[in-house]
């Protein structure tokens, strides 16, 4: 099941091979699919790993996968000798497959709390045995933060140097930042050259619904002109960042090696934005004067949120360049020609 190899290999001046064979499981997913079809388009090959429990096989996948350089494997990452079985020539290994999302959380805690465990264990042991692999790149969460927030005073912008609390145990939102933790740590411990990156509110087309920006664009979508669409903390703070500008931070922390052994925010410093702005600024990209009915927070959701990017901006020498109003045009006409016409799929 391993990809087809290069049989003349360049490298550029900092001795990366010009074209690599890269492992992304996760690969159907929203990050994963943006990183293999960014990777892919520099050349290298691209082996995508998924389940498709959450992943999708719509048009766009189709598309990625019928470039030669891509392949898709449908493999549980839970089955240690399926793992295994992957091949041993990647040089490099994004893991991004986990249980997410609010709704399996609260269903399943047990099941995210040990396969995320377990999946990752798996895909150590599959690293651990390359040839040649020069980097393990973790998808982490700005959840690792909700427990500082919740007992302490988190600094916000937040660094990634900040102390590390868990909130309650009972909880079964805890069981996702706890296995993210886990894995921070079980990465740290592993013996293979490793970055770790905690991803703040990434958004853009095909990532699903379960999203502010989605979701409200979809209500957008369907509100009447001269209607209403609620919105809830309306003053609530986040700072947002593209898909693409996220992608670029991805791939350059991949080829630095200023990055290895690094932990890293993924995201966007500023601007801090309301969702009110957020909601005010969907309904004019659409063309539509509507009025916001605005509505209390849910349960536990925090005041502030937004990554300090100082030390991933340094290490990259890069920071998102996309506005958000730019950001949520791409994202509004990608849903609106995908999505939300009849026979739209996106994941959950």
């Amino acid at each position: 099941m391993s990809l087809i190899g290069c049989s003349d290999r360049e490298y550029w001046s900092w001795g990366w091979p010009v074209s690599m064979q890269i492992l992304v499981t996760g690969g159907a997913g929203f990050i994963g699919f943006h990183i293999a079809k960014r990777l892919v388009s520099e050349g290298h090959h691209i082996c995508l790993v998924d389940n498709l429990t959450r992943g999708i096989q719509d048009a766009d996948l189709v598309e990625l996968v019928s470039n030669p350089k891509v392949s898709l494997l449908e493999v549980d990452l839970l089955d240690r000798d399926a793992t295994l079985a992957l091949g041993i020539d990647f040089e490099a290994i994004f893991h991004l497959a986990a249980i997410i999302g609010v709704r399996h959380v609260l269903k399943r805690p047990y099941d995210v709390l040990t396969h995320n465990v377990r999946m990752l264990d798996n895909v150590i042991a599959l690293a651990q045995r390359q040839t040649a692999c020069s980097r393990l790149l973790f998808a982490s969460t700005s959840e690792i933060y909700a427990g500082t927030l919740k007992h302490f005073d988190l600094t916000i912008p937040t660094p990634e140097h900040t102390p590390l609390a868990l909130t309650s145990l009972e909880s079964p939102r805890t069981s996702y930042m706890l296995s993210k933790i886990m894995g921070e740590a079980m990465v740290q411990h592993s013996g293979l050259p490793f970055t770790i990156f905690r991803p703040h509110n990434i958004y853009g087309p095909r990532m699903g619904m379960a999203h502010v920006i989605p979701e409200q664009l979809k209500k957008t979508f369907d509100a009447v002109p001269g209607g209403s669409i609620a919105v809830y903390s309306p003053d609530h703070r986040r700072a947002f960042c593209y898909v693409d500008d996220a992608i670029e931070m991805v791939q350059r922390m991949l080829t630095r090696e200023s990055c290895e052994g690094k932990t890293m925010n993924l995201g966007t410093q500023a601007p801090e934005v309301t969702i009110r702005e957020v909601v005010q600024t969907c309904a004019d990209i659409a063309g539509k004067d509507l009025t916001l009915e605005e509505l209390p927070p849910p349960p536990g959701s925090p005041q502030r949120r937004a990554p300090d990017m100082h030390k991933t901006a340094q290490l990259l020498d890069f920071k998102s360049r996309i506005s958000l109003r730019l950001g949520i045009e791409k994202t509004w006409q990608w849903y609106r020609e995908r999505i939300f016409q009849p026979g739209g799929i996106s994941a959950q």
